[in-house]
């Protein structure tokens, strides 16, 4: 604990003094016969986006610098407890869900380690028709070997409390059975040796309540997607590992491939309902925070392990799916601000919910930085509110070198240490990740502007009391028309149109540094659209390759044979699916 102390006053302490290093050189070098309000507002922006913009990157340079350790034990080893997989569905494809679960089953089944571990489909489906096809795929899925006492399914009628509330009706109606709880997402995917290591470690470590793992996005074949799926396999497990440094036994839950000690979360992570109408009352949304946090005030450990390999999920294919999924997540995070004075907390775990706070303030700042720099330029000759002499005018560009220094640098330092390490060679050489780091940077540059303005809605929806609820995912290689992208971004392309064409006509000089955030947020529609188109190569990609695409994992290469199996002959469909229970107790 000691060491996750000295990790974190040292970032903490560094992010600090560069910002406000940033801060005085700023305010020396803005303005010209002295600081106007506007300089003063804009230093106060810079500062505070500053240090959460240096604090992400903290992270990733103490993970560039600490060792990448893969412990695992004997993967044929049972582990001593039982273990319920728990799968939360709400109107999902149930072919897609179901081959993951037989995936893992037979991965589970072939290490001889199945017998410690049970399914249960829990399933919060509303839609009838989609309920009739889970009905009918979980027959399919009982015919799996040593499926019979192990694979359960049940419906619940009313979705009370939504995911949370879902595996809270487990945990209080069957959770004795069980020692722990592997909680995963309907896109969730894991070899049976990583499900293994997980339990194996829950038995290692009483006091450890919780254990979550980095997953990998799989699957994508949009260029949208795939850079998010390169993005979390080659740049997240550093950012994760840094991360992991500071956090020590006070670490993140993000909701799924995570495994839970079920006595400790039972008796800490009761969730209340928050007083008031949504969006900041009701249901907690983003769960996984509050439950991570109420797991540390109780004693228990929580930790990540960034190296553990075998952990996998599917990503949104198109930024039309990932604004919908972010618009949730800004709901729930700024939930968080209701919660910063609850009493016992950990201090680590107030400062996580400021984090994941700041997370989605950060957009709005940036905007209004933006704004005051152009009030600024347009009105140049206002009354200094303190007097002085700059030493010379700041150009806007030095503050989007910075920021962009910022970002792009730890990135570089990644690839740097992957060519010494050969950590570059999963990903197809040196050569080819430093093209997918460059494609990364180049296709998130682009997108920035248009996630900036959308991040900004939603924190505005949120602070005015618009509720966004909890909108079914979509997945699969959803591609967007040009038409349905315009209609969904269309006033984002309003908003910069606006912002350029005022800048040309009241302060055109700044143009030159306004056009590069505008003119992609004017061509909004045609990069929702393009990137979302799913890629026809058949070949081994060129671009934003991944280990598991180059050298695919056996879970991923059997749930593909079984979906494509499975996909020959569709069951037929129950008119009134059985929900079905799984048992209060087990025999060990």
């Amino acid at each position: 604990m000691r060491r996750s102390i000295l990790f974190r006053l040292t970032a903490l302490t560094s992010a600090a003094l560069l910002t406000l290093v940033g801060g005085y050189l700023f305010v020396r070098l803005t303005g010209v016969g002295g600081l106007t309000a506007l300089d003063l507002a804009r230093t106060v922006l810079v500062v505070i986006s500053g240090f959460w913009l240096i604090w992400g990157s903290a992270a990733a340079v103490l993970g560039v610098i600490a060792a990448r350790r893969i412990v695992t034990g004997d993967p044929t080893e049972p582990p001593r407890g039982m273990t319920a997989i728990l799968v939360p569905i709400y109107n999902e494809d149930p072919l897609a869900t179901f081959a993951r679960i037989a995936a893992m089953n037979r991965s589970l089944v072939a290490l001889g380690i199945a017998q410690r571990f049970h399914f249960a489909i829990l399933s919060d489906t509303q839609d009838m028709h989609n309920a009739a096809q889970e009905a009918a795929w979980f027959k399919r899925l009982v015919d799996e070997p040593m499926s019979d006492g192990r694979i359960f399914y049940r419906r619940r009628e009313r979705n009370i409390g939504r995911k949370a509330g879902n595996i809270e009706d487990f945990i209080s109606h069957s959770g004795a059975a069980y020692d722990y709880a592997l909680i995963l997402d309907a896109d969730s995917l894991m070899e049976g040796a990583t499900i293994g290591e997980m339990a194996r470690r829950m038995d290692a470590d009483p006091k450890l309540g919780l254990f979550q793992t980095v997953p990998h996005i799989i699957h994508a074949r949009t260029p949208f997607g795939r850079s998010l799926q390169f993005s979390a396999a080659y740049l997240s497990p550093t950012f994760a590992r840094g991360a992991a440094l500071m956090q020590g036994n006070e670490g993140p839950y993000w909701g799924h491939n995570a495994i839970v000690r079920v006595r400790a979360f039972a008796a800490s992570c009761g969730l209340p309902e928050l007083s008031g109408k949504p969006p900041f009352g009701g249901h907690i949304l983003s769960h996984d925070y509050v439950e991570a946090a109420l797991l540390s005030r109780a004693g228990w450990k929580v930790k990540m392990d960034p190296a553990l390999p075998g952990s996998f999920e599917e990503g949104p294919e198109n930024l039309i799916e990932y604004a919908k999924r972010d618009r949730r997540w800004c709901q729930g995070n700024l939930q968080h601000i209701r919660l910063l004075g609850a009493p016992g907390l950990k201090p680590w775990s107030r400062f996580t919910f400021v984090q994941g706070v700041m997370a989605y303030l950060a957009s709005p700042l940036w905007l209004a930085l933006l704004a005051a720099s152009l009030a600024a330029a347009m009105f140049p000759d206002q009354p200094a509110v303190f007097a002085g002499e700059a030493e010379t005018s700041i150009s806007s560009w030095t503050l989007v070198v910075a920021v962009g220094a910022v970002l792009i640098l730890p990135k570089l330092l990644i690839l740097l240490r992957g060519a010494f390490d050969g950590h570059n060679r999963r990903f197809g050489g040196t050569s080819r990740a430093l093209a997918s780091v460059l494609g990364e940077i180049v296709l998130s540059t682009l997108l920035a502007p248009t996630l900036l303005l959308l991040q900004s809605r939603a924190v505005a929806q949120v602070l005015l009391g618009i509720d966004g609820g909890w909108p079914a995912t979509r997945r699969g290689q959803n591609w967007v028309g040009i038409a349905d992208a315009l209609r969904s971004s269309w006033w984002i392309v309003a908003v910069a149109a606006l912002t350029l064409g005022g800048t040309l006509a009241y302060a055109p000089a700044n143009a030159v540094w306004v056009a590069p955030a505008m003119l992609p947020a004017i061509f909004a529609p045609l990069l929702i659209s393009v990137t979302s188109r799913p890629s026809r190569w058949q070949g081994e990609p060129l671009l934003f390759a991944t280990e598991c695409e180059l050298t695919p994992s056996s879970v991923i290469v059997e749930q593909r044979a079984i979906m494509a199996a499975w996909s020959i002959h569709e069951p037929t469909l129950e008119t009134s699916p059985v929900p079905m229970r799984a048992p209060r107790h087990v025999t060990a």
